[in-house]
């Protein structure tokens, strides 16, 4: 009997638990805001929004204002100098610190030791309930885990406070116990020079035998062909015989499908995706067969979900299939109908299973197309599958009329491997896009309002580059996809020169 068998026991009551999922959605979302409101009612936060004399979700909209982070940064702030008792109950010790996707300021994200554990770990322990559920012939624990985080800093030299990627929170205050069976080793996994780091990972994981890893698709993938070079082979397999599952997150997984998939050409490799963020960990990907997630309704998260089409705000129970909602989430770190910044559509509402459709800052609009995330994502995909191209990063943004009222979408693409005809690329990507948008389609009907899109090709190297030179480069940090401003196309264009 493998170790694997030994340790699957213990995920068996969990993967019973998570039945509940499919028919009580309304029932665990209803008592994790109870929960929630009875832990803070003595907060500062929770006497001025009359928590304890909350009664339920009515109560709870009447009592309580949508929040951004700005709404909520004075007091994070006061919490991150020490303060008790602010917006969730003692002192929170740590601070994921996010730059989202379209702003240069930092957030830092309260990550409270309740939240800690029951919404972060808990993510990462359902992944691998999920996993070994959906696939009884593992072997994930009779080897080691890969798992890239980036990197933490003192939080105001408070004794014991920090502040970081939320991924280098987690390596942390991890299980002594994983730390066994995972790697690169802590001193390494917790760098802050990430190509220092990428280096020293290859070289202590090369001649481990690694069957699971988890990470950004983008950092990852740099790590992994990093080995390559230095072991000198050419699929992943020949390094790690064993390798099983990727468990990835952060950013859409369509553009590095390709190239994981021609990187690693084990029948027997998996990918998983999980919906984690500094904010919390929302879903997983329970059937390997279906691209939406599963939303996780038992941790310390409760959900609310405003229309992109009319601003209503609905709970769970409210919601429908294939609208476009903004996520709202309540937490134990403290967050109070905080809008998270993405967009997701539902697949089914038993169980509640989503796909991440965008951001609510994340889009293009600037001519009435209302094009988002979602829409490039399969737009690209299906351009690629025609014309053999992988896209490794892109960035759009729009060109504004000029004197002649001519207006355009450019695209900023580094490709892995680029199409042969670039203005065929082009075309597909035009066409799918139409397809996919009724505005964007009417909004280039006969070139009136939007001409054709163009796409400006990067050279190798260009979103890291630029990624570093803002302090960017490995953790969690992102490419902004699209944007209704020109600052980061024209700030990428100017490097590519």
């Amino acid at each position: 009997m493998s170790l694997t068998d030994l340790v699957r026991h213990i995920f068996v009551p969990r993967m019973r638990a998570l039945e509940q999922h499919q028919t009580g959605g309304e029932q665990l979302q209803r008592m994790v805001l109870t929960h929630l409101l009875t832990a803070a009612k003595a907060t500062e936060y929770g006497r001025a929004h009359a928590f304890a004399n909350t009664k339920g979700y009515d109560d709870f909209v009447k009592n309580n204002p949508v929040n951004t982070y700005e709404e909520l940064k004075g007091a994070i702030d006061r919490m991150r100098h020490g303060e008790r008792d602010v917006l969730w109950p003692g002192r929170v010790k740590w601070y994921a610190k996010s730059s989202g996707t379209t702003n240069d300021k930092s957030k830092f994200i309260p990550v409270s030791s309740e939240g800690l554990q029951k919404i972060h770990y808990a993510g990462g322990y359902d992944s691998v309930a999920l996993y070994l559920r959906n696939n009884p012939k593992s072997r994930l624990f009779d080897g080691r885990a890969l798992i890239l985080g980036g990197s933490h800093a003192p939080n105001y030299n408070l004794p014991g406070s920090l502040v970081g990627d939320l991924s280098a929170i987690l390596i942390e205050n991890i299980n002594p116990l994983v730390n066994l069976v995972r790697v690169p080793k802590k001193s390494t996994a917790l760098l802050s020079d990430f190509e220092v780091k990428r280096d020293r990972i290859a070289h202590e994981a090369m001649t481990k035998n690694v069957t699971n890893i988890s990470g950004v698709p983008s950092w990852m993938l740099s790590v992994l062909n990093r080995m390559m070079e230095i072991t000198g082979k050419t699929h992943l397999e020949e390094v790690w015989p064993n390798l099983e599952v990727f468990f990835h997150g952060g950013v859409a997984f369509t553009p590095y499908r390709k190239q994981y998939e021609q990187l690693i050409t084990s029948p027997r490799m998996h990918y998983m995706e999980t919906y984690n963020a500094s904010e919390g960990f929302f879903g997983l990907q329970d059937d390997p067969a279906d691209k939406s997630m599963l939303l996780m309704l038992d941790y310390g998260v409760f959900y609310e979900f405003e229309a992109m089409d009319g601003g209503e705000i609905v709970p769970l129970w409210g919601v429908e299939k294939d609208k476009n909602y903004a996520m709202l989430i309540s937490t134990s770190c403290g967050l109070w109908r905080y809008k998270i910044g993405d967009t997701v559509r539902f697949t089914s509402t038993n169980p509640y299973k989503f796909v991440i459709s965008g951001r609510t800052k994340s889009f293009i609009n600037a001519f009435g197309e209302e094009l988002i995330v979602d829409n490039a994502e399969q737009g690209l995909a299906y351009a690629c599958e025609q014309t053999g191209a992988e896209v490794l990063e892109y960035t759009a943004a729009p060109v504004f009329m000029d004197a002649n009222a001519k207006c355009r979408h450019q695209w900023l693409i580094e490709f892995s491997k680029a199409p042969g005809d670039m203005a065929q690329f082009s075309d597909l990507l035009d066409r799918r896009l139409q397809e996919l948008n009724s505005d964007y389609e009417a909004k280039r009907y006969k070139d009136i309002t939007l001409q054709h899109l163009e796409i400006v090709k990067a050279r190798q190297g260009l979103f890291n580059d630029w990624l570093k030179l803002r302090g960017k480069l490995g953790g969690q940090n992102k490419v902004p996809r699209l944007n209704n401003s020109r600052e980061h196309i024209d700030q990428l264009l100017k490097l590519n020169e």
